[in-house]
């Protein structure tokens, strides 16, 4: 019994803690999985302008825009960041929780390459 309510503790905790969930999970119509393997996990993501996403997790990462766009991301703490890409960026980014936003006048297209193993 004690068992069951430290796990059940542990889990309200976490919960409480402002996890998000899988990208796959809470936009699966957006996210759609390329390949995973026990090191990194390639996502294809598409969205129109005006759509926005759930709260998720994304681990560190690799992002190439295949395409221009323009988006909005919203942190837990409620900060917001506006970031513009072009056709063939390529950026890292830390692992993070976030809201998308797409507040250009173009699709987002996108491949997002997670990496599984944390940095040394």
């Amino acid at each position: 019994m004690k068992k069951t309510i430290a796990i059940a503790g542990f889990l309200l905790v976490a919960a409480s803690a402002g996890y998000a969930a899988d990208p796959l999970t809470t936009d699966a119509d957006k996210y759609k999985l390329r390949i995973e393997n026990e090191r990194i996990r390639v996502l294809e993501y598409r969205d129109k302008p005006g759509d926005k996403t759930n709260m998720r997790d994304h681990p560190d990462f690799v992002l190439y825009a295949l395409g221009a766009f323009k988006r909005k991301l919203t942190f837990p703490d409620g900060k917001t960041v506006s970031r513009e890409f072009k056709a063939g960026d390529v950026i890292f980014m830390k692992a993070q929780t976030h809201i998308g936003e797409n507040i250009g006048d173009t699709d987002t297209d996108v491949v997002i390459v997670e990496l599984k193993q944390p940095a040394k």
